[in-house]
C-alpha cells in the first residue's frame, strides 16, 4: 500500500449527506459513520464509495436502524477500529483491548487526540448545522501500523 489504506470518518448526518461531504470522501477505502444516520438513504449513498461500518446514533430510532449495531469494530490489516456514536458510553477500555484508534460522534465538535496511546477521533457533524459549530468530516490514513488523522470543514452553507 503506497498510499496506504483511507478511511472516511463521517458522523451526525442526521438524514442529510451534503454533497461536499460526498465529494471529500471519495476514494476512501473505508467509510465510518458513528450514529445519528437519520435515514438509510445516507448509508445507500456512502455504500456507493466504499464500504461502510456504521453505528446507531441516539436519534437513530425508525425501524430500518434497528438492525444497526452501537458499536461495531472495523479491522483494517493488524489495526483495530472501536467505532461507537457517544464516547460516554464506552464500557471497555480500548488500549486494553488492543484498539489502535475509537471513532465515535454526537457532540457534533470535531476533535482527535491521542488518550493512552489511542487515537480518540470524532469527524463532527456532517449534517444540519448546529449553533455554530463546523459543518466536517474526517479521515483516518493507515500506512502500516501508523494512523494520520485529519479532519476537514466542509465550509457548507447553512442549512
Amino acid at each position: 500500500m503506497s498510499r496506504g489504506c483511507r478511511i472516511g470518518l463521517i458522523s451526525d448526518t442526521h438524514g442529510l449527506l451534503r454533497p461536499e461531504a460526498v465529494e471529500r470522501l471519495r476514494g476512501s477505502d473505508f467509510i465510518v459513520h458513528a450514529g445519528d444516520i437519520g435515514h438509510p438513504d445516507v448509508l445507500s449513498e456512502l455504500a456507493r464509495i466504499a464500504p461502510v461500518t456504521a453505528v446507531r446514533g441516539n436519534n437513530d430510532h425508525a425501524a430500518w436502524a434497528s438492525r444497526i449495531r452501537e458499536t461495531e469494530v472495523l479491522e483494517v490489516g493488524s489495526i483495530l477500529i472501536y467505532v461507537i456514536h457517544d464516547v460516554a458510553q464506552l464500557d471497555i477500555d480500548p488500549a486494553g483491548g488492543e484498539f489502535r484508534a475509537v471513532v465515535f460522534g454526537h457532540s457534533h465538535r470535531p476533535s482527535s487526540e491521542m488518550r493512552d496511546g489511542v487515537l480518540f477521533c470524532n469527524p463532527g457533524s456532517a449534517g444540519p448545522r448546529r449553533f455554530k459549530l463546523p459543518v466536517s468530516v474526517g479521515e483516518l490514513v493507515i500506512e502500516g501500523e501508523e494512523l494520520r488523522p485529519a479532519l476537514f470543514d466542509l465550509g457548507a452553507t447553512v442549512r
